[in-house]
């Protein structure tokens, strides 16, 4: 990452009196990355600034809104995920996960050229992610080795989703100039300006190329002669250009990895894969075979090169066929400029959102000149040497124009058109139409939501634009969940496009314990995708409370337990001089406890109190009688009232009676 410029006029500034701006982590031809806190979530993110001569456009800035809320709707775990968009003093931003680490790029400086297995388990997440865009009617239209990030922890994840294309209808449309990378750039990019699904699938095979062995399979002098080469020449089979240590080994590229490849960098667009998806399952049919050894098999080769997965797959239609060969004067003198770039790691240099582009200003053709030099005279030989270059200079340059910008024109506004008015729109503008359809929150159904290419990007003349039909709000049905495991309840809301949330454990006296009894959300209800719903989960039956029965018939206790689900024992009676007989006296779980059902409470029952004979104490002294009564188990009192002789006259109770253990004996002195 590059170091914090202290004259960064953002530096410490507030976007929106949310986002704190904290220091600098790269700058790119159209915007500059910074690491920034979100005050309200107290997170970290990192937000990108688009500079000042882009925010100032307000096509850009809408249509800069228009994309980043399309990117904000994608939820995957290998895509950098937008939080928020908006604009500050005119500047438009974009505030994304921050994702501490490196990019791929740093990494295949590092290991390339790579083992299959290794370059696969890197590629498959990244077109898991690009998979998932598609599926959501998103092109990334910039991939490359900058745009893959990986974290401390090893996580794969892909940015810049809606920004490429964003930009990209910005600087075409006022430029006249083409935006890509151009090492990663599709040829009907180059000779159509028309991007689909497919432009990304080859973007991924130059990627997966590249991983594999270590080099890129288009190169020139000139970023032109690199673009040229796109379009006039098809890309080798990975496994010719592999280390030769690494060929007919355990590590070498396996035929069926060499036709995936090819077929994903194909030249023509119809004989790559239709999308992301359908690269993304033969790329896992690849690893399979990889991790069960196998290096060579016909079938599983010519099942690489094919386009579709089934019928329901394609996503748009065929791309028209390439224009015509790049004339060879545009070749030799058209330039492709870059935008000047600040790392994005020390490893590795990379705009911030690398965006190169077409200059079409010509250079002067270094033949041009010697061919002037024999023809004539010296002292003619400059004058003459500058009118030819100036002629061929005008040539070239009409040529790169009409090349780069003049087959172009603008695809008209369809929002909100029925499909008939689009249909004519369309007719009028000379520009052919294709049918798609998507959700949408506000456009109603029937209508058009948004085109590809979207109003005011290029299109060729002639071209095809696909108008996506409005479907009306996305919404499913919460499935019925109880009675399921966990893991099943989660299942079925992934299949209806919800998530699963907080479990919360209950109970429940009909659904057994670890099933769930039921959602957050009533079953049958419709609601947003990405709905979050909690799950109930059964505890089993509600254990039962042990209540106080003390001093209560042991039968009333014994059917009130009975009713609520245990298991009533009885203990051996015990004496009490305070619990009636047959009542209880205690419980076992004590009272306030709590008893799974099925589960046993024990309870003591009372004798009544225990029986005791007053012994003789006629006569004695009041000292030893006292003694003797107390010996068993009698409280004494002494009555002196009547006289003081100091022996006991009798008792009372009186001896050789039954009295309760623990009574009290009166003792009459006389």
């Amino acid at each position: 990452m590059t170091t914090m410029n202290n004259t960064d006029p953002l530096l410490g500034h507030v976007l929106d009196g949310r986002y704190e701006i904290l220091r600098k982590l790269a700058r790119g031809g159209m915007a500059t990355v910074y690491l920034a806190t979100d005050r309200r979530l107290t997170r970290t993110v990192a937000v990108k600034v688009m500079h000042n001569d882009l925010g100032g456009d307000q096509d850009f800035a809408s249509r800069f809104d228009r994309e980043a809320r399309a990117a904000a709707r994608l939820s995957h775990p290998n895509v950098v995920s937008v939080f928020d968009q908006g604009m500050d003093e005119g500047r438009p931003y974009m505030v994304m996960e921050y994702v501490e680490g490196s990019t791929l790029r740093h990494l295949i400086t590092r290991e390339a050229p790579m083992a299959p297995q290794r370059a696969l388990d890197l590629l498959i997440p990244v077109t898991a992610a690009v998979a998932a865009a598609h599926e959501a009617g998103i092109i990334h239209r910039d991939l490359k080795p900058e745009n893959v990030l990986i974290s401390t922890r090893g996580q794969i994840k892909v940015a810049d989703f809606g920004l490429a294309r964003a930009v990209t209808a910005h600087t075409a449309t006022a430029q006249g100039m083409l935006i890509g990378t151009v090492s990663y750039i599709a040829p009907e990019l180059v000779t159509h300006g028309h991007a689909d699904t497919r432009c990304d699938v080859y973007a991924l095979g130059i990627l997966a190329f590249e991983m594999l062995t270590g080099k890129k399979p288009h190169t020139g002098d000139s970023p032109i002669q690199v673009a040229y080469s796109h379009v006039h020449n098809e890309i080798t089979a990975p496994s010719a250009s592999a280390p030769v240590q690494w060929r007919d080994t355990r590590s070498g590229v396996p035929p069926y990895l060499d036709a995936l490849v090819q077929a994903a960098a194909a030249r023509q667009p119809a004989e790559r894969p239709a999308d992301a998806k359908v690269l993304l399952d033969h790329l896992r049919q690849a690893r399979a075979a990889l991790e069960q050894g196998v290096m060579d098999d016909p079938l599983l080769t010519a099942r690489m090169r094919e386009t579709t997965l089934d019928s329901a797959t394609q996503l748009t239609e065929a791309v028209p066929a390439l224009a015509p060969s790049v004339p060879e004067e545009v070749q030799k003198t058209a330039t492709l400029r870059f935008t000047p770039s600040t790392p994005i790691s020390p490893s590795h240099p990379g705009a911030a959102d690398g965006m190169p582009y077409y200059d079409s200003r010509p250079l002067p053709s270094p033949s041009a000149v010697p061919l002037q030099q024999h023809r004539q005279r010296k002292h003619r030989r400059g004058a003459v040497s500058l009118v030819v270059l100036l002629l061929v200079t005008a040539l070239v340059g009409v040529g790169a124009w009409y090349f780069l910008a003049g087959r172009f024109t603008t695809t008209p506004d369809f929002g909100n058109l029925t499909q008939e008015k689009a249909a004519a729109l369309a007719a009028q503008n000379g520009l052919g139409i294709a049918w798609a359809q998507e959700f949408s929150e506000t456009v109603p159904v029937g209508k058009v939501t948004r085109t590809d290419p979207a109003a005011g990007d290029r299109v060729l003349r002639g071209g095809t634009v696909t108008a996506f039909l409005s479907k009306g709000p996305e919404r499913y049905a919460v499935p019925s969940l109880t009675n399921r495991t966990p893991e099943d309840a989660e299942a079925q809301l992934v299949a209806a496009h919800l998530v699963r949330g907080k479990d919360h454990e209950v109970y429940d006296e009909s659904i057994d314990a670890g099933l769930v009894v039921s959602g957050s959300i009533e079953a049958g209800q419709l609601v947003k995708p990405g709905t979050k719903v909690d799950l109930n989960i059964s505890r089993g039956p509600a254990p039962v409370k042990v209540i106080s029965f003390k001093n209560k018939p042991f039968a009333d206790a014994q059917t009130y337990y009975q009713n609520a689900g245990l298991i009533v024992q009885r203990a051996d009676d015990a004496f009490s001089s305070t619990i009636d007989a047959g009542n209880v006296i205690s419980s076992d779980p004590k009272v306030g406890s709590s008893v799974e059902k099925g589960g046993t409470i024990t309870l003591t029952v009372s004798k009544g109190p225990e029986m005791v004979t007053v012994p003789g104490v006629y006569l004695m002294t009041v000292e030893d009688a006292t003694a003797a009564l107390k010996k068993a188990g009698f409280k004494v009192k002494v009555d002196r009232s009547r006289q003081l002789v100091g022996r006991v006259a009798y008792a009372d109770p009186r001896s050789g009676t039954q009295a309760p253990k623990g009574s009290t004996v009166w003792l009459i002195v006389g």
